[in-house]
């Protein structure tokens, strides 16, 4: 299977507060809230929702291409990916506006307050997907439509529709900023749902659907629980949840639904049970929690199959083996 991802790009800025972001909330002055915090250490990384997950999926042999708008800065960041097996062929090059940028303050509790300046980003409706259908011996089967301007996020959908490409649905961040019609017409159709336990909340008051409504527009729901694992949910069948790596030290939580995005994408384009895809997807999300920057981390098929045999079984192990083993 040959993947899409289309979505942000950015230069992440992170930085850690030696504290509790609550501890500094009074409830009576929340109408006037002015807070400044004083941050321990700041890490420049490469981020991005797309760019996060392309990098993970070309870390597992995917050659996934990257669908998404940055400024001319983006050359050093482009040698990196390509490095690591992304495609960025399809990748929009502004003539006016930087690459984009996250900035994000984690407390010790692993809560984040984060910001994020669009840039480039603001013309990522300029990408036009009816170009994968043009890489030769190589064609696109899925299309991952994550975080990225709304503009661009309703047209990118519209696409894979008229194109005949089955597609994902990874609103996350952006639920905040779409309205009703547009979370409703990104939703329906997806073969793959991806939200977190917050936002698949907020995507059912965006919507107005309770879970069976939204279950019977998309193929298949997967929601991550953070420390609780995941849960997979399909229209007639029993809800399926699989638990999280236990154990792993948090280093930076920023990027670790991209990661397990990747992990679980490589496992069903090598056509594995769901369970399975789940279990990898948690294993290569703790490689990131481990890990400062969303991307500074290597796929290790050995390490991921160690760590799978250990809290899953040998069964998905071996399921997994003749993949990860090409990779060591």
């Amino acid at each position: 299977m040959r993947i899409a991802v289309t979505g942000s790009i950015a230069t992440d800025h992170l930085m850690a507060f030696p504290g509790r972001f609550v501890d500094q909330l009074l409830p009576d002055q929340l109408e006037h809230v002015s807070l400044s915090f004083l941050v321990d250490s700041l890490e420049v990384r490469r981020g991005g929702v797309a760019a996060n997950i392309a990098y993970g999926l070309g870390g597992l042999g995917l050659a996934p291409v990257l669908a998404g708008a940055v400024g001319a800065d983006f050359h050093e960041y482009e040698v990196w990916l390509k490095d690591h097996g992304v495609d960025t062929s399809a990748v929009y090059v502004s003539d006016t506006r930087q690459t984009a940028r996250f900035m994000c303050m984690t407390d010790e509790d692993a809560n984040q307050i984060a910001s994020f300046y669009a840039g480039a980003m603001e013309e990522a409706v300029e990408i036009d997907l009816s170009r994968l259908t043009d890489l030769g011996d190589s064609p696109v089967d899925l299309v991952l439509v994550s975080p990225n301007d709304p503009a661009a996020m309703v047209r990118h959908t519209r696409q894979c529709r008229a194109l005949g490409i089955e597609f994902a649905a990874d609103p996350s961040q952006q639920l905040a900023r779409l309205d009703g019609d547009e979370v409703r017409e990104l939703v329906t159709g997806a073969r793959w749902l991806f939200t977190n336990a917050y936002e698949s909340a907020l995507l059912r008051e965006r919507t107005g659907w309770d879970e069976p409504d939204i279950l019977d527009r998309v193929g298949t729901w997967v929601t991550t629980l953070g420390a609780d694992g995941v849960r997979i949910e399909r229209k007639g069948e029993p809800a399926l949840t699989v638990p999280a790596v236990p154990g792993v030290r948090t280093e930076d939580p920023t990027g670790v639904g991209d990661a397990f995005r990747s992990g679980f994408l490589a496992a069903v384009s090598w056509q594995l049970p769901l369970e399975t895809a789940a279990q990898l997807g948690c294993a290569v999300a703790a490689l990131v929690l481990r890990t400062v920057g969303p991307q500074d981390y290597e796929v290790d098929g050995a390490g991921l199959l160690e760590t799978v045999a250990a809290v899953y079984g040998p069964e998905p192990a071996r399921l997994l083996g003749p993949a990860l083993e090409k990779l060591i």
